[in-house]
């Protein structure tokens, strides 16, 4: 297999450590610079703090809606992984390229810059709007920047593909995803009198315990819904930290924990029982030792259900271009359900596996990149042809 167009832009995006905490400021400055040699303007939309920006570029018409290509450019921590290599290095072994953000979901936004001038020399029809964004591994922050900014800054985009690695399956449907942290406020005392302090992690754990209750009732079957999988709401619990030593009652507990749901109303259902539960069994056992014990929980990002639309044109188009028949619903979060809240029709699509994401050796097939590049020409002339505009107009 010759090498595709795009994997001197993945190495070089993948170069760049935007791991969320971080800023992506690097890498979305070196990509308004490689459009603006193109002559191609971009918008910088920055987050509250100004160490984080979106990008936003038109290559095509600007007076006309067109089609958005969304990537994020954030990527999940590498700490504590066993990696092979330099997870901010890409190495290309055995038809595969490895480092971290290959698969997600840097290739999709590489496969979009290196088919740039590809873009250029046609005289598309239908616009192609480039939307890069921030933080979304933490829940979808920054796209909510991009979305306000089309809101004010010109023609409503016809519809969005966010190029998520779904192995160029088409996708219209996700779970959403509620993302909660909870903080255990106890009493520190000394190991061997328990009757005088109330030890956070312990009480944590009963929480947790909870959780997992409340997680065997969701998966009956009636509450679950089979395009998933797995088919029902789940509860997890990422991260605990607590405690100051073996021989003290801890004072405090910090946990964080997620509800991906297969019903929309699942999320507050989950949230609501678990206060219940804390407000009913735990603070009054816990307040009967210290009036100032507490639990805070802190639902710190919500990423909406990708649900399908009746007439969804941005499904259409994919299937068109993928030369595929049928769709899929995945289980993890994307942006799609944003830009659906925003009456944009959407689909998901892109190279690379989920099941590479996140891991060591983080990777994506080489044939992957190809199929990706594949389905990116067939936009082009899709855009460049004389039905993209009566195709996006038909209702």
């Amino acid at each position: 297999m010759s090498k595709p167009i795009s994997q001197p832009w993945i190495e070089r995006l993948c170069g760049f450590d935007t791991t969320s905490r971080d800023s992506n400021l690097a890498l979305i400055d070196h990509v308004a610079e490689y459009l603006a040699s193109h002559g191609v303007a971009s918008q910088k939309i920055y987050d509250a703090t100004g160490g984080k920006a979106n990008l936003y570029a038109t290559i095509g018409p600007r007076e006309r809606g067109g089609i958005i290509l969304s990537g994020h450019t954030d990527v999940v921590p590498v700490d504590g992984q066993d990696w092979s290599s330099d997870p901010f290095r890409v190495v290309e072994r055995a038809g595969r390229l490895y480092g971290r953000g290959t698969s997600d979901m840097k290739s999709f936004i590489a496969i979009a810059l290196a088919l740039l001038p590809e873009m250029l020399a046609r005289p598309l029809r239908v616009p192609l709007h480039f939307a890069f964004s921030y933080d979304e591994e933490i829940g979808c922050l920054g796209v909510h920047g991009i979305v306000d900014f089309i809101k004010t800054g010109g023609p409503r985009p016809a519809l969005a593909i966010v190029g998520e690695p779904t192995e160029m399956q088409v996708v219209n449907a996700h779970k959403s995803v509620c993302a909660c942290n909870t903080l255990v406020h106890g009493l520190e005392a000394h190991s061997s009198a328990t009757h005088q302090g109330v030890n956070a992690i312990q009480y944590a754990a009963e929480m947790i315990a909870e959780l997992n209750r409340l997680q065997r009732v969701y998966q009956q079957p009636e509450n679950t819904e089979s395009r998933f999988e797995p088919p029902y709401t789940t509860i997890t619990v990422g991260q605990i930290h607590g405690g100051t030593a073996r021989n003290i009652l801890a004072k405090e507990c910090h946990f964080q924990w997620d509800v991906r749901a297969v019903r929309p109303e699942h999320d507050l259902e989950v949230v609501d029982a678990f206060n219940r539960f804390v407000a009913q069994q735990m603070l009054p056992a816990m307040r009967r030792i210290h009036a100032g014990a507490a639990v805070n929980t802190d639902i710190v990002a919500h990423v909406p259900p990708f649900l399908p639309p009746a007439d969804n044109k941005a499904e259409q188009l994919a299937l068109r271009l993928a030369g595929q028949n049928n769709t899929y619903a995945v289980s993890y979060g994307t942006e799609a359900g944003i830009f659906g809240l925003a009456d944009i029709p959407t689909v998901v699509c892109g190279p690379g596996n989920i099941r590479e994401a996140h891991k060591p050796d983080e990777y994506i097939e080489l044939s992957q990149v190809a199929a990706g590049e594949d389905f990116m020409r067939r936009l082009i002339d899709f855009c460049a042809g004389d039905g993209a505009l009566d195709f996006l107009a038909a209702r």
